[in-house]
């Protein structure tokens, strides 16, 4: 199906986004920062709740926006809300790659102990022309060191622009839905679904979701889930 242009505008602007928000700065730096952002979520989670932990770049890591206003800020709140037994932990950076995840995955293991980790990364590996084969190698050993951990996974897809080429854009997003496939694991499709033609969803950079976009994040995440989270969660 042949897309508008302003959806493929929009999905310029987000791939852009991406990695503006932090630059082109070292793994080191992004892990440091992700310890220090995990650190407050770690002090006020229960030892006795489940954890969800959401690994991902500066679209869960409510870039531009006030504090405790983005998607997973609003996940938690929902969850508090309907008195369903799990915290949850926001471990993103802005600016990060599949592989500044990776790296720092295990101290996010050891501090959160995830029982779901959610994992929003990729799109930063496009921007920089990390191969595919990379990025897909970076996902699988994420899946493999958190469920090593006895976590279960979902996995967040996303497109990139189709000035990066047709082949490059068709496979880049059928990667995720292979991954999810072959791995059994849950897939949302696109984070930003529902967006793609809504310039007044987004910050004044036109980049970023901007606050009142972010139940809509919610809403794309939450389908995909809620069915972790037993017979409580609708």
């Amino acid at each position: 199906m042949k897309q508008s242009d302003s959806w493929k505008d929009g999905l310029r602007a987000v791939v852009i986004a991406l990695a503006a928000t932090a630059g082109f700065g070292g793994i080191g730096a992004a892990a440091q920062a992700a310890t220090q952002a995990a650190a407050p979520a770690a002090t006020s989670t229960s030892a006795a709740k489940p954890n969800i932990v959401v690994l991902g770049d500066s679209l869960s890591a409510e870039y531009g926006l006030p504090r405790d206003t983005g998607w997973v800020a609003l996940m938690r709140a929902r969850i508090a809300d309907q008195r369903i037994d799990y915290s949850v932990a926001n471990a993103s950076v802005s600016g990060d790659t599949t592989n500044g995840g990776r790296a720092r995955l295990p101290a996010v293991l050891t501090r959160l102990k995830p029982s779901i980790l959610i994992v929003e990364l990729g799109a930063n590996d496009a921007l920089r022309g990390v191969p595919l084969a990379t990025t897909e190698q970076n996902l699988r050993a994420i899946v493999a060191q958190a469920q090593q951990a006895k976590a279960k996974v979902v996995l967040v897809g996303m497109y990139v622009p189709p000035n990066y080429g047709l082949d490059y854009t068709q496979k880049f997003h059928a990667m995720y839905g292979t991954l999810a496939k072959e791995l059994r694991l849950p897939l949302v499709p696109f984070l930003l679904a529902g967006l793609e033609d809504k310039p007044d969803q987004f910050q004044d950079d036109q980049n970023h979701p901007n606050q009142g976009a972010q139940p809509r994040l919610l809403d794309n995440v939450w389908p995909v889930v809620k069915p972790l989270l037993g017979p409580g969660a609708h």
